[in-house]
């Protein structure tokens, strides 16, 4: 046990000024868990789309098939379900589970650290990057809830730390594991499928001549990926006819984004449209499609993908504008949602991006405003600490673009817009931008030095930095 704590700590570059953020990220989570626990009970940290992750994972724990209904599941993957059962959920204990995803995220914060480092070797930004992610809002709510975005952060970045790794030492073993944790990642929130291909396209430019990396690297990385996927593609194949990873990417594709334009072009909201088409009730869909009643599940999502697609190739501008729109959400929404909902002091089920969507965002803000002004001073307060976040990492990545670690700054950088632009669309909701916003938080560790730099005029010493000299007191 202690060899392995000792590797562990090697590993992560652990020492003592790392102590902190780490008590403090603790201090933190535990805290906002047993407040909302007081407040409302299990009952916000497993709203939504929780139970759609839990009934297949203990089909397949007690009864060895992912199903949900007594039907093969196709939607979910089995990363998640899996983890959330074996921490806790296979016995109803949702306090278990939010405290090993407490321990997930507190590993994350490691690794943010030992990233940052990498990309501002000289600037001891590591530890300010910890702290920063140890208060991140959406990060920390995501980890009070039973949600799969905070293993899903720590496999996203586990990858990227064994990628850059590999860039420095040239070792296969790295993208290795990085290959097999993206794997894994894929299976915990599908979104991350494709992002083996640009990584790979990456490892090709960036890798060294010598030994043959640039096609070595990317055939490693793919390799110990792609099997993976495949099999699971098999899978679901096999058991439904469906040959696709997730069909959540169909249902989306039908349900928000091409009902988001049809939407538009008739002047309705989102919501209305949606229910012309039968969402989210399967049985409602049925009565809409009473032809589809004896349809496999397969025949069912080549229908939903081709007419989606056959709408959003008849209006691509259209299409364009409700996907930006949707990384506006992604980007800009603060969060303060989440955690006022989990705290038991929202007073709407409607969340803000959901209002946006259907009633635009000057009369959400408004409603919003007049009726909960201290709604709205939360979340003015929560997007001001987002903005700034934004502004400093804009002043990190300018000052290390021309670094000897631009590599690194180019993949964590690459990383993130690909998780942003794939979020787009009417389906967007500000819990996506979880992917981004360690990145945002090692980046904006860059920056508040220089900004520091340039009020005084002369180069800051590490330990001139008021979080450095706390960490350093502690």
């Amino acid at each position: 046990m202690r060899n392995q704590l000792r590797r562990f700590a090697e590993f992560t570059h652990f020492d003592k000024s790392a102590l902190a953020p780490l008590v403090l990220a603790a201090f933190l989570r535990i805290g906002l868990m047993a407040l909302a626990f007081f407040r409302t009970g299990t009952q916000a940290m497993t709203q939504g789309d929780t139970s759609s992750y839990l009934e297949p994972g203990r089909n397949l724990i007690l009864h060895g098939g992912f199903t949900t209904m007594g039907l093969p599941e196709t939607d979910r993957t089995p990363g998640y379900p899996i983890f959330a059962m074996l921490t806790g959920m296979i016995v109803g204990n949702v306090l278990l589970t939010i405290l090993a995803q407490i321990l997930v995220s507190l590993i994350s914060l490691l690794l943010v650290r030992k990233i940052a480092n990498q990309i501002f070797p000289d600037r001891n930004c590591g530890l300010i990057a910890a702290w920063l992610f140890a208060i991140e809002p959406l990060t920390l709510v995501s980890t009070i809830r039973i949600m799969p975005e905070t293993l899903f952060v720590f496999l996203i970045l586990l990858m990227t730390e064994r990628v850059l790794a590999f860039q420095q030492n040239g070792r296969f073993s790295g993208l290795i594991i990085a290959g097999t944790s993206l794997a894994v990642a894929t299976y915990v929130r599908p979104v991350s499928y494709y992002l083996v291909f640009p990584l790979a396209a990456g490892l090709a430019v960036t890798a060294g001549k010598h030994r043959g990396l640039r096609w070595k690297a990317p055939l490693v990385l793919l390799i110990s990926v792609l099997p993976f996927l495949a099999a699971w593609q098999v899978r679901n194949y096999i058991e439904t006819g469906y040959s696709g990873f997730s069909s959540i990417v169909e249902q989306n594709l039908y349900f928000f984004q091409s009902a988001e334009v049809t939407a538009e072009l008739k002047h309705i909201s989102l919501g209305a449209e949606q229910s012309q088409l039968g969402y989210p009730d399967k049985s409602d869909y049925i009565a809409m499609h009473p032809e589809q009643r004896q349809w496999r599940l397969s025949r069912r999502l080549h229908f939903m993908k081709t007419e989606a697609l056959r709408i959003l190739s008849q209006h691509p501008g259209l299409y364009l504008k409700t996907h930006i729109a949707g990384l506006a959400v992604v980007a800009f929404t603060p969060g303060a949602t989440e955690l006022l909902q989990l705290v038991g002091a929202y007073p709407s089920t409607d969340s803000m991006p959901h209002r946006i969507l259907n009633e635009g965002v000057a009369i959400s803000v408004i409603r919003v405003m007049t009726a909960h002004p201290a709604v709205m001073f939360t979340m003015v307060l929560l997007e001001i600490f987002l903005l700034l976040l934004y502004g400093f990492a804009i002043s990190g990545t300018l000052s290390a673009r021309n670094s000897q670690s631009r590599s690194v700054l180019y993949a964590v950088i690459g990383i993130s817009l690909y998780f942003l632009l794939i979020s787009g669309g009417a389906q967007a909701v500000g819990r996506y931008r979880l992917p981004i916003m360690p990145a945002l938080c090692i980046l904006a560790a860059g920056g508040l030095p220089r900004l520091r730099q340039k009020k005084s005029g002369a180069i800051e010493t590490p330990l001139e930095h008021p979080l450095l000299q706390f960490a350093n007191r502690s």
